[in-house]
């Protein structure tokens, strides 16, 4: 199945897209999709959110037609 990937700000950076559809399977989880995308990027330095609901990692996606990458948020 095919999903849109999305990368704000310092993700999006770090990865070189914004925005990217990949093919992804249902009992993926958000980890793995990252880890085979960019092994070296460590997602405890930003979140995730499935289908924009902020998700825990180790989630398989299921059915999701869009994962965020979300940098961590400063100011005020």
């Amino acid at each position: 199945m095919s999903v849109k990937l999305l990368a704000f700000a310092q993700a999006g950076d770090r990865l070189g897209f914004r925005e990217r559809v990949i093919d992804c399977a249902p009992e993926e989880t958000p980890r793995a999709i990252l880890a085979r995308l960019a092994p070296t990027l460590d997602p405890a330095t930003l979140r995730v959110a499935v289908d924009c609901e902020y998700a825990g990692w180790d989630a398989p996606i299921g059915q999701a037609s869009e994962i965020a990458l979300i940098p961590p948020v400063s100011g005020g």
